[in-house]
């Protein structure tokens, strides 16, 4: 199994899962992408209309990660519920802390 995350020297790219119109914004926990990977599946309120839900994911993961919402970005999927999102300033260690994983 492939862990949800892939580690740089100044960044980490997270595969995340997202499910939209959840009753509020969580990490929902690691599950299985059915790909031979595990992804962070992540619950939010938001619809996955015009954007909105790719924005809460963004102000989630900064907030959730104490980054500012520019460390944060989608880099692939953004019309998909399956999403590669990089984070900048963060190492694995402090990245799954700050998840409480």
């Amino acid at each position: 199994m492939t862990a949800f995350w892939t580690a740089e020297p100044d960044a980490v790219h997270l595969a995340v899962r997202v499910t939209p119109r959840a009753r509020g914004h969580e990490v929902a926990g690691i599950v299985h992408g059915g790909d031979g990977r595990e992804v962070l599946a992540v619950r939010l309120a938001a619809p996955p209309v015009d954007g909105a839900a790719n924005r809460a994911l963004i102000a989630f993961l900064a907030e959730s990660l104490r980054v500012p919402r520019s460390a944060v970005a989608i880099v692939s999927g953004e019309t998909s519920r399956l999403k590669i999102v990089r984070i900048e300033g963060l190492d694995v260690a402090t990245l799954r802390a700050r998840l409480g994983l």
